[in-house]
């Protein structure tokens, strides 16, 4: 009995490329989102290699207060723009995000209203491109992207503070506390008098 020919993949958004696209070598772009607080300061981090391999972008940026969700889509779109703007025809992306992923790959609903307008303006960049695939990786295969993000979030804080740069500093809502672990709990040397439910942002320093 002859044997029968291999079906045909489709060539879908998220699947295996069109035959016209195939000679094209895809970039990849590792992309990784992080909020400190979620919400609180947030950015994202992409590396971007050509077909070859060879690193031929680092991106990072901080966004301001967000969330980890959102700071990993504009991770995307950082992603997609550089594509753009760079005549690439062909992007694979990998992502430790397994929501946005499974989002873009239509597995998952967008639910969140902060999500949605991020999800549509990727999915919009993503159909411009002749081959776009996305896939999830483990956070140990997207150090490099997370190493972005940590330099973004870092240099956006003033040394010796823990206010994000962008955050003006204003005698109504900074201020010095000195306080002591006892029992294994801080306690201000002075009192603070601070209305009920005012959060704060303490930044340790330990002294010998």
């Amino acid at each position: 009995m002859p044997k029968r020919a291999p079906l045909p993949r489709g060539g879908g958004l998220f699947g295996e490329a069109p035959p016209e696209a195939k000679h094209v070598a895809a970039h990849q772009a590792n992309i990784d989102g992080g909020s400190r607080g979620n919400p609180g300061p947030a950015a994202y981090g992409v590396v971007v290699r050509d077909g070859s391999g060879a690193i031929v972008a680092r991106l990072k940026k901080y966004i301001g207060q967000n969330t980890n969700n959102v700071a990993e889509y504009f991770g995307l779109i950082a992603a997609l723009d550089y594509a753009q703007t760079h005549g690439v025809r062909a992007l694979r992306v990998e992502s430790d995000s397994e929501l946005m992923v499974k989002q873009m790959r239509g597995q998952y609903k967008v639910k969140s209203a902060e999500l949605k307008p991020l999800f549509e303006r990727a999915k919009k960049m993503s159909q411009g491109l002749e081959s776009f695939r996305i896939e999830h990786v483990y956070r140990e295969q997207n150090r490099e992207a997370d190493a972005l993000v940590n330099q973004a979030l870092d240099e956006t804080r003033r040394p010796g503070t823990g206010v994000a740069a962008d955050k003006p500093s204003t005698r109504e809502n900074t201020m010095r506390l000195v306080a002591r672990c006892k029992d294994g709990r801080l306690e201000p040397v002075e009192p603070l008098n601070l209305p009920d439910g005012t959060e704060v942002e303490i930044l340790l320093r330990l002294r010998k």
